[in-house]
Parts: C-alpha cells; structure tokens; sequence
C-alpha cells in the first residue's frame, strides 16, 4: 500500500449517475479482485474509499456513483491531465481456491464493479456464472466487462432489460445452470442477507465485499466496524472488505 499521485487520463459518465475514472500511477501495482483506492478530492479532508475495477498495469480504472459533494466535485472538476492523490491497494480481496472451478459473483448497485474485477481475474481459469442487478435499464454499464463470464444474467427492478427482478432472485432462478463451488458477492446489505438465507445450508462458500462509509482506509480510525457473529469486532477497511458470509453480522 502506497499513496501516489496519480494522473486522470479520462472521467467519464457511463451510466445514470455513474462514472468510470481511469488514471496512470507513477509505477505498475499488483492489485488483487476486490481490492480498494482511497482518492482524494481537493479542498476535501477525508479521502473517498471506491472498489477498484480494472488494473492494468499502471492504468487503474474505478467507477462510482454520484452520492455526495466529493463524488460530485470529482466527477465535476477532474479531467484528463489532472492530478490526484490516491492511497491503493487497499484491503484483502476475493480468492478462489484451486479445487473451485465455477464461480457465481452476485452484485448489486455499485457492487458489481469489485466483482468485474474478479471475473477480469479469474476468467481464464475457471467457469464464471454472473448475475448482476440494477435498478433499470439506463443504470446498466460495463455488460462488455462482465461478458466474460461464461454465462451473464442482468437483472433489473422493474424488467426494462434482462431478468425481471433483483439479482439474487436472477441467481436462484438459474441455480442449476451456475452449480458453483464457491460464491463472491457484493451489493447493498439487503441483498447480501438475502443471498446467505439462500445459500443457508448448501455447503457453498460464500464471500461477501461490504461497502461502508470509512475515514483512513488502513484500519486506524474505527469508522467502518463491523461486528462478526463470534461477538467480535472487524474493519471493514482492514480486516476486509471481503468477508466469508458466515462470520460478519449482515
């Protein structure tokens, strides 16, 4: 984990309200799927904790949505040739073991932009079945990213385009198609609980990236604590943000 600088080289809207951020480090990082940037917005004193999309080699590439004045003044102020401050990779990620040849990634919202990085990570070795929602047709960005997958289903709320519904339903729809061994997800925490009552006995592993509002990103500051099932405390920032399911309070 370093803290760069970094230089925009595009900042674009790719959907309702959501936007893709490229930008060149000074050297090439080793990120891991699912890990996370923290970006600093001038005149701002806290950095933004966003998923990391794409890293290819320098280049890193991450998407957010438009929530408060400094995703705004980001997406806004920003343009190619800018500079930024950026303190990456942050966090542990999604790991498949080698005896896990199909994997399902079920996101939701902005969740499905750790996972695009997952199935970016693991396509080539093993069997990805993906099911992502959104809430409407004009939400949806990225589905070149995610055709990757050897099989995609896009789900949305009101059935303008693909699956008519949220993506754990899209997911327990096609369960016998997808047979995985191991499930990474990541959404808004309604739907993560609703995955893991779904999966509730079936002997699947199942790892969940929670998003969550944080303050340094490193574990110092305590804002983004979670409790674990055993009683115990987590940073998300730190100790996560991917969790397996069945040890964090959803």
């Amino acid at each position: 984990m370093r803290e760069f600088t970094a230089t925009v080289l595009e900042n674009v809207c790719i959907a309702e309200e959501i936007w893709s951020l490229t930008f060149a480090l000074e050297e090439e990082q080793a990120v891991r799927p699912g890990q996370f940037c923290m970006i600093g917005v001038e005149n701002f004193p806290l950095k933004r904790p966003i998923a990391i999309c794409k890293a290819e080699g320098e280049r890193i590439t991450v998407c957010y949505r438009l929530k408060g004045e400094g995703t705004r003044k980001l997406a806004s102020q920003y343009r190619a040739g800018e500079k930024l401050q950026v303190l990456l990779p942050l966090g542990n990620g999604f790991y498949a073991e080698e005896s896990e040849k199909r994997i399902a990634v079920v996101g939701g919202g902005v969740g499905i932009f750790p996972l695009i990085s997952a199935i970016r990570a693991y396509a080539a070795q093993k069997e990805i079945y993906a099911y992502m929602g959104f809430r409407n047709k004009a939400a949806i960005c990225m589905e070149y990213e995610m055709q990757r997958a050897k099989r995609l289903v896009i789900a949305t709320d009101d059935g303008s385009y693909g699956f008519c519904g949220n993506a754990v339903q899209a997911f327990k729809n096609d369960f016998s198609n997808a047979r995985p061994d191991v499930i990474f997800a990541c959404g808004p925490l309604p739907m993560l609980r609703a995955l893991k009552a779904a999966t509730a006995g079936m002997g699947i592993p199942v790892y969940v990236s929670l998003e969550e509002r944080m303050g340094c990103g490193i574990g110092a500051c305590l804002v983004c604590v979670c409790d674990r099932t055993n009683g115990k405390k987590a940073r998300i920032c730190k100790d996560g943000p991917v969790f397996e399911a069945g040890e964090v309070v959803l």
